[in-house]
């Protein structure tokens, strides 16, 4: 079974395929990538229709290599991504934090939500219900080090930044590319902390009965 792995991000890569080895090996994986698009998006300040247009381009692109599902992992996209989802129905489409926000909500009232990627925080507290309060908190400088090749400094800004997330019930890392660094943000906080790459190969597998 094929699934495609849309990615604006490159260091989004290496986390979702350590989820799938842990929890759906049998997967075959496709990996796209086009970093442009997180450039673009914070040079433009939001999401316009020629975004949407780049992203219907990819998901017609996955659906003829004979994919069968599709997993976005660019958090700052959602609007972009509900369009494909739209268009290939009833493939299975998958925003990156769906599944991670639904296990959210069912374990806090209170939820930290942490990023590194500022458009992320516009775009993604929407897909939160308002029956939840969200904290969200920018790890300043740290995508930026990850970028450099600086993996420890960027971890280090995010232990740093989630500090401030202790008075809340839970935590969220918003970009993929956080994900290894789960545990330690766990131990300096106290707190549970959730991983969209786990959350998001464990929904994608029930859905198509991996």
């Amino acid at each position: 079974m094929r699934i495609t792995l849309i990615h604006a991000l490159k260091h989004s890569i290496v986390p979702i395929e350590a989820s799938f080895a842990r929890h759906w090996p049998e997967a075959r994986l496709m990996n796209l990538l086009d970093d442009s698009l997180s450039a673009d998006l914070a040079r433009d300040g939001k999401l316009t229709e020629r975004m949407t247009e780049r992203f219907l381009t990819m998901g017609r692109y996955a659906a003829s290599t004979g994919a069968s599902g599709i997993l976005f992992t660019c958090s700052a996209f959602g609007p972009c991504i509900e369009a494909v989802a739209r268009a290939h129905a009833p493939m299975p489409v998958l925003k990156p934090n769906e599944a991670m926000i639904e296990q959210a909500v069912a374990k806090g009232k209170r939820i930290g939500l942490l990023s590194t990627f500022p458009p992320t925080l516009v775009s993604m507290p929407p897909e939160f219900p308002s029956s939840v309060t969200l904290v969200p908190k920018l790890a300043e400088g740290a995508l930026a080090a990850l970028d450099r090749g600086d993996r420890a400094e960027h971890d280090r800004i995010l232990v740093e930044a989630s500090r401030d997330l202790r008075d809340c019930d839970l935590i969220a890392l918003a970009q993929y590319s956080m994900a290894p660094a789960a545990e330690r943000v766990a131990e300096v906080t106290g707190r549970e902390v959730l991983t969209t790459p786990d959350s998001a190969v464990l929904k994608l597998k029930a859905l198509l009965g991996g």
